[in-house]
């Protein structure tokens, strides 16, 4: 059975962003997702670094996570990307939705 998930991903620019947003959407890995602006704080090379970043929430279905990661790492301008799965539950219209605009076409 399909599962709705959230894909939680960190980005340096609201640029990167959404071309990451546009790849995984054209390649039918993802339904639809939100872009929006975050203060992160966060260990890295033995100091607290304090950078503003572009989170990325993506939606779509489990099966589709092991593409979608694999696609997110071949771009992603971080040495270590943040690719977080995420269980999610909806509304069964908006899950229909969601199924019909991940299936190949």
């Amino acid at each position: 059975m399909d599962r709705m998930i959230l894909i939680y991903i960190t980005n340096p620019s609201k640029k990167e962003a959404k071309t990451l947003v546009n790849l995984l959407l054209k390649k039918r890995l993802i339904a639809c997702a939100n872009i929006f602006p975050v203060d992160s704080l966060y260990w890295w090379k033995n100091k607290i670094a304090d950078e503003q970043e572009w989170i990325i929430i993506a939606k779509t279905l489990e099966n589709k996570f092991r593409k979608a990661k694999a696609e997110i790492e071949k771009i992603h301008s971080y040495s270590i990307p943040c690719v977080i799965k995420i269980p999610a539950r909806t509304n069964e219209k908006y899950f229909g939705w969601l199924k019909s605009e991940v299936k190949e076409k």
